[in-house]
């Protein structure tokens, strides 16, 4: 474990925001620095891997991660959440074996089979081609609404590594084949691809404090299921390779090459996505702002307190807000709202705040 460090929780929240965001890049380095982006299909006013990528990507405008997908080194995937992952992570994660959930049964592996064969003839396929092919009927599905059986074995089949999703065309994705290498040959090339899975993680969301980190860890058993039994050890060897200090009470970790006094902010405003890293972990969220976020989506418009879909505002390595934005008649409608009840009383605020909303305009192709 790397030496515990004399940092305040003042020069935490300053590293938690400027290693995450960094100096923006080209969408190919942007995507191989962090290794995956949650995806959302909300548009509040963008999806959220848009707003996310925004602030990393040089003159990145919304939908440019779909426009550019196929050409990108790029596949949709689940890792810590579903989202985009680099084919270099996702190598690590497959192939998906000994899932120990509901087995397939017989007649559902010779479905997913004939599937295949069906995906491997045509190279490419649409949800409706398949289902139009075989008419399988219709399931239930997790959240106990009805869903085309078709779509559902096509879900399992890219969650198992079977089929990749090659593009997608209003939003329904695309399948293909995909085939992944072989599985680690021994205990040690499996620890060593798990520690890898880790390290990008926590390269991600890092600073993170330890209750933190357990829950991530944990939660790549719905990327890697068959190394569940594998996490408890990897999560002793992470905190062991580690950079970490305990302020005030709590136990931080972070890369041990990286030095959370040294980390220096700017004067940007900035308008983060609901599962921007910054923001994701609401847990950390809270210890380092001070106050509750809650993405309300879902939740009943009465009983919301920030907004269908608040951005969390971001300014001097604080979160002092929040903005609810939307697009009406060609303009951005804005509604900011303010822990302190009031904006800060600082013209550079205003300046700063007035250039984030002209970003977020010619990010939405509103500025013409």
């Amino acid at each position: 474990m790397g030496t515990a460090t004399a940092i305040t929780l003042d020069d935490i929240r300053r590293f938690a925001v400027a290693r995450s965001l960094g100096a923006p890049t080209t969408l190919r380095r942007a995507l191989e620095r962090q290794g995956f982006v949650q995806a959302d299909p909300i548009r509040a006013p963008a999806r959220a891997q848009d707003l996310t990528l925004r602030h990393r990507v040089r003159d990145y405008r919304a939908g440019d991660l779909e426009r550019r997908y196929a050409r990108l080194a790029v596949e949709e995937d689940f890792f810590i959440n579903y989202g985009f992952v680099t084919r270099a992570l996702q190598a690590l994660m497959h192939p998906r074996t000994g899932l120990g959930r509901r087995p397939w049964t017989a007649a559902r592996r010779r479905r997913a089979l004939e599937l295949l064969a069906f995906v491997r003839e045509r190279g490419a396929v649409h949800p409706r081609e398949v289902d139009a092919h075989f008419a399988h009927g219709r399931v239930r599905n997790y959240w106990g609404g009805s869903s085309n059986a078709t779509t559902h074995l096509l879900d399992a089949m890219h969650y198992r590594g079977l089929l990749r999703v090659a593009w997608r065309e209003r939003g329904i994705r695309i399948y293909a084949e995909h085939r992944h290498g072989p599985e680690p040959s021994d205990e040690a090339e499996r620890q060593a691809r798990l520690d890898q899975l880790i390290d990008v993680a926590v390269g991600l969301y890092a600073p993170l404090p330890a209750r933190s980190l357990s829950i991530l860890v944990r939660g790549l058993r719905s990327a890697v299921p068959q190394w569940r039994g594998d996490l408890a050890g990897a999560l002793a060897r992470t905190k062991q390779r580690l950079g970490h200090a305990r302020v005030d009470g709590v136990d931080w970790f972070w890369p041990a090459e990286e030095e959370p006094a040294r980390a220096a902010l700017d004067d940007d405003v900035r308008l983060l996505a609901p599962f921007d890293p910054i923001v994701r972990d609401r847990d950390r969220f809270e210890l380092l702002w001070d106050w509750v976020y809650r993405f309300e989506a879902y939740t009943p418009p009465g009983k919301r307190k920030l907004g269908y879909y608040a951005l969390p505002l971001l300014w001097r390595g604080r979160v002092i807000g929040w903005g609810n934005l939307t697009v009406k008649n060609d303009a951005l409608v804005t509604e900011l709202g303010y822990v302190a009840g009031n904006p800060p009383a600082d013209a550079a605020f205003a300046r700063a705040l007035e250039a984030e909303l002209q970003r977020m305009r010619e990010f939405l192709g509103l500025d013409a």
